[in-house]
């Protein structure tokens, strides 16, 4: 299986529905042209492109594409729900490892509507049905958002049975919207008290609205290489390995353990991580950024434990020794996360992909974590999909001669 790198990243600012000029096409096309100037390519060198959006008609990825050149490759359309950027991701890594392909476009990007996320088609079975039926049984139902009271649910799961806290979730949401503070790309760059947070809107059982993610519009993409194509064009300074990328869809232990966590994605995680730590050799002690899909607090704080940062039922300690921040073991969700960041489904794991190799380039500025030499991602989406990567430089020597001279930068303009 050939290596896989990262040599060009690019994202738009996310933004509310409706306050954003433009359409879904304009902001992929930003991004796009961000990560082919950060890779210092054309669209010519583009062999075959992956394109994630949730919510579009068919081929909005040609649409998108299109806006860049129409140079008549392959373009794939991927929907996984929220782990749809990390799907393209992966789509466009298998096609470089498998040798089909030396050079690849993954793009995701969404236009969303203001509000919780509903059902778009209400005449078929939905694909959510075994999830939410089996957590109704488990904790009932009430008149909430579906995906809150899921979350919602593991997180009361959690705290009956390790004795976590509320503070313990809120404390989460509080540190997001905090690094948010210095990510240009941010949703939200407000700083909140812990006690705003607390005394915020209730959405679900602990879960309050700064807790929540909001819906967003945005894009981001990236450029992924073989080896021979990073050695051939001088791009060892950039160059991000992905040392793993494992995707895992709900399994039997889903639904037969009944338990909420687990309907939530928690044996999902937990399988890509142990894979991808088997396959890059590299564990979670040897992370130091993580970008985590923080759709909920209480989505953050049960997925440390599956990713296996903190022994089950410690979580809380975990949070309490500010572990998860600046100072601590891990720095998780430097960009602020989903929660503060903004959640454009499609484009949220390439977001992340960007953020991860932004700080392993040391191009994070402000929210700069010090001394990355590997970082993990880990994107959830509920239907069910997790993907777990890990990302490390991948050719160190070169990126400390030349530190990464002529990158774009965060904040810098086309």
């Amino acid at each position: 299986m050939g290596r896989v790198y990262v040599i060009g990243v690019g994202m738009t600012k996310f933004e509310k529905p409706g306050v954003k000029p433009g359409d879904y096409q304009d902001w992929a096309k930003e991004a796009i042209l961000r990560a082919l100037k950060d890779a210092k390519l054309s669209m010519n060198d583009i062999e075959q492109a992956v394109a994630g959006f949730v919510y579009g008609d068919s081929t909005c990825g040609q649409r998108a594409v299109y806006e860049v050149g129409m140079t008549g490759i392959p373009i794939y359309n991927v929907n996984n729900n929220c782990a749809t950027g990390s799907t393209a991701l992966c789509v466009g890594k298998q096609f470089i490892e498998g040798g089909l392909s030396d050079c690849v476009l993954a793009v995701g990007f969404e236009k969303m509507e203001r509000g919780s996320l509903d059902r778009k088609y209400k005449d078929r079975t939905s694909p959510f049905e075994k999830q939410f039926k089996l957590m109704a049984e488990l904790a009932g139902f009430v008149k909430a958002p579906l995906p809150a009271q899921m979350l919602g649910n593991a997180g009361i799961e959690h705290m009956k049975k390790y004795g976590t806290k509320p503070e313990h979730f809120a404390k989460i949401a509080y540190k997001n919207h905090k690094h948010s503070v210095n990510n240009p790309y941010s949703q939200f760059q407000t700083e909140y008290s812990l006690k705003e947070i607390v005394d915020s809107p209730k959405v679900f059982g602990p879960l309050t609205k700064l807790q929540c993610c909001p819906t967003s519009d945005g894009a981001a993409a990236a450029i992924l290489a073989s080896e021979k194509f990073v050695r051939s064009h001088g791009l060892e300074a950039q160059a991000v390995e992905i040392t793993a990328m494992e995707m895992v869809t709900d399994l039997e232990s889903t639904f037969s353990d009944r338990t909420v966590m687990k309907i939530a994605g928690y044996d999902m995680t937990k399988m890509a991580a142990e894979h991808a730590y088997a396959k890059s050799g590299i564990g979670p002690d040897n992370i130091q950024v993580i970008e985590l899909h923080d759709c909920f607090s209480t989505n953050e704080l049960i997925t440390y434990e599956a990713l296996g940062l903190c022994p089950v039922g410690k979580a809380g300690e975990y949070i309490d020794r500010g572990d998860n921040t600046y100072g601590g073991k891990h720095v998780v969700n430097p960009s602020g996360g989903l929660i503060s960041r903004g959640h454009p489904l499609g484009a949220t794991g390439l977001a992340q992909c960007v953020e991860l190799c932004w700080q392993l380039r040391n191009l994070a500025e402000a929210r700069q974590v010090p001394n990355v030499r590997y970082a993990l991602q880990h994107n959830y989406g509920i239907g069910g999909a997790v993907v777990v990567a890990i990302y490390k430089l991948g050719f160190p020597e070169h990126h400390a001669l030349k530190n990464s001279a002529g990158s774009l930068a965060v904040g810098s303009k086309l």
